[in-house]
């Protein structure tokens, strides 16, 4: 045989599947979108919804529920990358506290399974999915349904956020989540 020649009939079919996994941080509701990337970044979303904590337990139980099913997320759909919607300002301290350790508890199972972790202003995300940074919800929901060919828009709200998030990673960072 020559040298580098693969006979007919032997060649590989299968592809990689590449996922990136968005995520809309919270510790009561966290979206989760992920992404099947294909071919020039056309993408499918695979599994989209909320991870959801009990609120009448403590921080510390709640994020080791969070924890649990973050994992369980990683363990079900490997991704290659993570992107997270960074909290930029939040009015309500104790919100804002309840989702930065909730984005941390992510950002350390991801980082821990040696994932790239990509944080994105919420503008980032605007700009990528709708092409301006001030776009509202209705029109980002509109404009992740279309992005990935869905005949109703995303349900619920932090799920769409989750997805607009993934979608955004993929419009930056193509080469990131090119099939290897």
């Amino acid at each position: 045989a020559v040298m580098g020649h693969i006979p007919p009939g032997s060649r590989s079919t299968s592809l990689v599947q590449v996922f990136v996994l968005g995520i809309d941080p919270g510790l009561s509701r966290c979206g989760y979108c992920v992404l099947s990337v294909g071919p020039r970044g056309r993408s499918r979303a695979v599994a989209v919804g909320v991870l959801t904590t009990p609120v009448d337990l403590s921080t510390p139980k709640r994020l080791a529920i969070l924890q649990r099913d973050v994992r369980e997320l990683l363990d079900d759909y490997p991704p290659s990358a993570v992107a997270i919607e960074r909290v930029l300002f939040q009015v309500n301290v104790s919100t804002a506290m309840s989702v930065g350790q909730a984005s941390g508890i992510v950002m350390a199972e991801a980082a821990g399974r040696g994932c790239d972790v990509i944080e994105y202003s919420p503008n980032q995300v605007k700009e990528a999915v709708a092409g301006y940074g001030s776009a509202d919800k209705e029109q980002m929901q509109e404009m992740v349904r279309r992005l990935l060919g869905h005949s109703a828009v995303l349900r619920p709200a932090d799920a769409a956020d989750a997805a607009a998030v993934a979608l955004c990673h993929v419009a930056y960072a193509p080469s990131m989540v090119t099939v290897r």
